[in-house]
Formats: structure tokens, sequence, C-alpha cells
């Protein structure tokens, strides 16, 4: 349902008074801004947003949630693509205000609030040369990533984002505060890695950090759509014998007007292969070589580059406010006819700020047991998304469909399975797809911690009955 609330007879001055952060009903001045999320597709009317300050302020707001029978919708760093971190007639919990980053460099452990986004991450860790696997714009929030499963240019080297979470503080249905590790209510913390935010609201995370060089050797080949078939079966045959530390995207973009680029060529789809290298730049440029020395590249950027320079690479593509829509799915094969339907499909890219690309799996990630954690997904080689954005809402219905044509063309390579953080709104039914064999442990882990199904607004797991 969308439309504007007034709040109908709920009288939220109570969660106000009660809570040291700050309540924005309809009336307030910021009403307009609080309600606003990265997704512009996404216009909701919330009863409230309350911005909490800190762990009892989050009690406060799903105690008074349950209390008033108000849906909850949480907000981390707000990047949902599917909009998640707002809805009509229910209570927003914004956790932007609680994003601390502390770091043991001698246990090699960071701590991390559900506001914090991974450039607060990157930057607090990397003055100690630490990192672990982070979403690759750096704007992104921690707390969605990580509960979704967590992937990025650090995934074959160091596993999913789940895989590196030792730990969490957790606020449940009940209002309760629990902590959740291997050794303390071991099922939800499994479901924490890569179930997403149905189990309650997460209000610290516990990462284990790995030495990570200042600099990687890392960057951008860029080529001609011309040249994409060939580039394309290179990078296949490469990246099937590519050593763990090497991550290389393939990209779909339309070319940005950069001084780098031929002015001709500015608009056009292009094929950018994202590389980066977390061994010693010896061992990189070794590794790295037979990619660097293929066909005729129009534009070779790959050099020794700062890792939190390489995490905020994709910032300026995905600006805050934009209309999104997003399609994803695994792929388990990429024949030559495949890679031609593809190329055929995207090109000529729509919309000035859409992508598609080819994210390869394998290394960290294919080592962990599917049921080791809620992210099943441990054997497929790639990952294909498409995410297309533009921001007239008159070009909607031309920019979905576009989406969706090559998403499809795609499906006959894919064994079913999609990566859950990239599912869009009306998406439901592929959340079985998301789980797997995991789902039905996933649903008694919901009949467990949130029986009434109080954390909806989501990539929704009902529980078990």
């Amino acid at each position: 349902m969308s439309g504007k609330t007034t709040g109908g007879e709920i009288d939220v001055s109570t969660l106000d008074a009660a809570i040291s952060g700050a309540v924005i009903g309809p009336d307030h001045a910021e009403y307009d801004d609080a309600r606003r999320v990265w997704n512009a597709r996404y216009v909701r009317y919330p009863t409230a947003i309350a911005r909490v300050a800190d762990v009892e302020d989050v009690v406060e707001a799903v105690n008074f949630a349950r209390d008033t029978d108000l849906r909850i919708a949480i907000r981390g760093g707000g990047h949902s693509y599917a909009g998640h971190g707002t809805c009509d007639d229910g209570l927003v919990i914004d956790c932007a205000a609680i994003d601390h980053v502390e770091v043991d460099p001698d246990a090699k452990r960071v701590r991390v609030g559900p506001g914090a986004t991974w450039a607060d991450v990157d930057a607090a860790t990397m003055a100690h040369g630490l990192a672990t696997t982070g979403a690759t714009v750096s704007s992104v929030g921690v707390a969605g990533y990580t509960l979704g499963g967590g992937t990025g240019h650090l995934v074959r080297s160091l596993g999913t984002g789940a895989d590196n979470l030792c730990a969490a503080e957790v606020v449940t249905a009940a209002g309760a505060v629990v902590r959740a590790s291997d050794n303390e209510n071991a099922d939800l913390y499994w479901a924490l890695r890569g179930g997403g935010a149905n189990f309650g609201v997460v209000t610290e995370f516990e990462f284990a950090l790995h030495e990570l060089e200042t600099e990687l050797l890392a960057g951008q080949l860029v080529y001609r759509i011309e040249d994409a078939p060939e580039v394309l079966r290179f990078y296949r045959d490469f990246m099937a014998d590519a050593p763990q530390a090497v991550n290389c995207y393939a990209f779909f973009i339309p070319l940005p007007p950069l001084d780098v680029f031929p002015a001709e060529l500015h608009g056009t789809t292009a094929v950018d292969l994202v590389v980066s290298h977390t061994g010693p730049m010896a061992d990189a440029e070794a590794d790295l070589a037979p990619l660097r020395e293929f066909g005729e590249p129009i534009l070779d950027a790959v050099a020794p580059t700062p890792y939190v320079d390489l995490q905020q690479a994709f910032d300026a593509g995905t600006p805050s406010g934009n209309r999104w829509h997003s399609k994803a799915q695994y792929i388990s094969t990429l024949p030559d006819d495949a890679l031609d339907a593809l190329i055929e499909a995207v090109h000529p890219i729509e919309g000035p700020f859409t992508m598609a690309y080819l994210e390869p799996l394998g290394g960290a990630v294919a080592a962990v047991d599917p049921a080791a954690t809620a992210f099943p997904h441990r054997e497929v080689p790639y990952s294909l998304h498409v995410l297309s954005g533009w921001t007239d809402p008159d070009d909607d219905d031309a920019m979905v469909e576009w989406t969706e044509t090559v998403h499809e063309t795609m499906t006959p390579y894919s064994p079913g399975g999609v990566y859950v953080n990239l599912l869009h709104r009306d998406e439901a039914e592929r959340v079985p797809e998301a789980y797997g064999e995991n789902l039905d442990r996933l649903a008694d882990c919901k009949a467990t911690w949130d029986p009434d199904n109080r954390f909806s607004v989501n990539q929704n797991i009902e529980p078990a009955r």
C-alpha cells in the first residue's frame, strides 16, 4: 500500500520521550528528508522514523512497534536496492547514528555499529594494515550487506562478509538483547550469516580482520564493445585458472565523458575488466600479466592502488537519489553462445548509470560448506547482476523492460539461485531460490526468534508453523 499517512491514532510522542535519539513524524520539518532512501523509485510514508542513538533506543523502538502493532523497517546504511529501509504506515528504525568502528589490531577484530558504511570501516582498519571483505561501493552500509552474505573485491581471497562475522549483538522481536556467536545462540549466529534482516536488529557486528597491503595492484582494462567477444572468451578462460588472490569483474558500462576516452566513444557501450590482486606486488605483476597483455584496451589503468581508493572507485557511478532496478542470477557456465547472447542483449546499454556485470566467485567462497552459514551458493562460478540506473520517472517502464530482457536472456545458463542482496522489492517468489536447501532451517530459526514475523520488511522468510 502506498499513500501519505498521518500516523492514525498512534501517539509517537511516548517513543520520542523514551529514547535519547529523535522521533520524526509526518508533521516534523525533517520528515520528507528522513523518509527518503537511496533508490528514488521507493517513495514511502512511514508513521514515524526513530533515529536511534544506542542499543537501548533500539529496544524501546522495537517494543513500541510491537505494542502498537506497527510494521518495522530497519535502516542501516540505507543502500538497499529494494528500498527496504522504509515502509508505509510503520516505524522506521534508523540506525545511522550507531556508526562506531572500533579496531583491535592485536586481536585482528573490528566491532562495527549498524549505521557504519564500508568507507568508515575501510579507513579505520587499513590504518593498521588490516581489512575484511566489504562492498565495492563504500557508501553501502555494513549491516544489510553482511546479513545478506556480502561479496566484493576480497571475496575470493577472504570469503564473504558473513564468513568473516565472528559475533553479533541483536535486539530480538521480544525486545531482548542477545549475543550470537559460535558459543552463544549458535542457531541465530548461523541465520544471521546470510539470512538477511529477518531475525532482529543487529546493533553491533564483530568481524575478523586480515593483513592486507595498503596498496594493491588493481584497476581497469577498458575495451571497445566490438572487441567484447574475444575479450570475454579470454576473460572466462583466464578466471577459470586464476589464483585465489585474483579477482576480476567483467562490466558492461556506458563510457563516461572523460578525457581518457576518445570523444567519439563517450556514451557508447564498453567492456570494463575491473581487476585486483591481494598478494605481494611481484606476484600480482606475474599473475595479471596475461590479462594485461591481451588485446588492445582503450585504457589500461591497472597500477599500484591504495585499497581504500579501490573500494571507492564505483561510488560516483551509484549516487543516491537515482532510480534503480536490479535483476540477478547465478551463472553456472559461460560457453561461447552465452557470451554472445549477453553481448547482444546489453548493447546498446540503456541509461546513464546502467551496468551489467559478471562477478567471479570460487576461491575462499567455495571452500566453505554450503550448510555452514545461511549463505548457500558456494559452488557457482559467477553471479550476473544487471543494474539499471536513470533519473526520469517517465523512463521507468522502458528501463525495467530492458533490465528484465537482459536477465531473461541469460536464464538458460543459470542453475537457479540468486544473491539475496541483489533482489529487487517485488521478487518475494525468489526468496526460496536465494536460500535453497537452507530455507527450512532458516524458517525454523525465524519461528524461534521472530514467530510473529515482526521483521518482515525485507526479503522475507516466513516462520515455520
